[in-house]
């Protein structure tokens, strides 16, 4: 993992408004081609791509590149640099220029670009827009948390109820990650005697509706990668809500050796 030694957090020195208007340049680019025709390639990995994913990355490398060049990062769509090097980072960005293709290829509006900032293992600012919808959701260590409307309005959010206090729960999900272990985790809670309400979306807008308040738990018993996770875990962690490893207390932590995630659970 990282070394520790900073003593000084880098996310002290980043103005959080550049980093949502990098975002917003980034939405309207994609949804300059959203609103047309356009192609769909297969990754090696079988995954979609598009020509808004390669957009998207083009310009928030390049003007994160432009504002703070001494910062490395790692991006979905771009080649990721060796763990050997890696290793030797107390900080980076992880950038994810389109988080859900599938949703942006269905044009059901539940994508969103993620760009966070990691230090020593933990994401410390995280912005976050869903561009079709336009909301954003954008947070910084020690300034707060916030959800952006599209009149660009700023509305403060806040630590909510923890969900086994809940007599109601809401977990938040994917219907098409319906995994096993979701359905045991779901069950639990009904055995608790809790009644269960599923809240359905894309992407990373799951940790978001958990910040705002509408949901309580993401139960993610299915693959993730940390571009996937680290913005939207910033912005529900510096709300005041809890992301950990599935079945520990441990953290989802980055810039890991393997760059694939655990299975988590995030919640109040």
């Amino acid at each position: 993992m990282p070394q520790t030694h900073t003593l000084k957090m880098i996310a002290e020195k980043i103005d959080l408004a550049l980093i949502e208007k990098i975002a917003r340049n980034a939405g309207e680019a994609i949804m300059e081609i959203y609103k047309g025709d356009f192609s769909v390639e297969m990754k090696e990995n079988k995954s979609p791509l598009t020509e808004a994913d390669k957009v998207s990355n083009k310009i928030i490398l390049a003007e994160l590149k432009k504002l703070y060049p001494e910062i490395p990062f790692i991006s979905e769509e771009t080649k990721a640099i060796e763990y050997n090097e890696r290793k030797k980072w107390d900080h980076c960005w992880l950038i994810d220029p389109i988080d859900g293709t599938k949703e942006f290829i269905k044009r059901n509006g539940e994508f969103t670009v993620n760009i966070a900032l990691v230090e020593n293992g933990k994401p410390t600012l995280g912005v976050v827009l869903a561009p079709a919808l336009n909301k954003m959701w954008s947070a910084k260590s020690g300034e707060g948390c916030f959800i952006i409307n599209e009149s660009r309005e700023r509305k403060p959010l806040a630590r909510g109820n923890h969900f086994n206090d809940l007599k109601i729960v809401r977990v938040i999900g994917s219907r098409s990650h319906m995994s096993t272990e979701t359905e045991l985790f779901i069950q639990g809670l009904k055995n608790n005697g809790q009644e269960i309400e599923f809240v359905s979306a894309g992407s990373s807008i799951k940790f978001c509706l958990l910040a705002d308040g509408s949901a309580d738990v993401y139960p993610r018993y299915a693959p993730t990668m940390e571009w996937d996770t680290a913005a939207g875990q910033a912005v529900l962690e510096i709300a005041g809500g809890k992301v950990y490893q599935a079945g520990t207390l441990n953290p989802l932590l980055y810039n890991k050796e393997n760059l694939l995630n655990p299975f988590f659970l995030a919640s109040w």
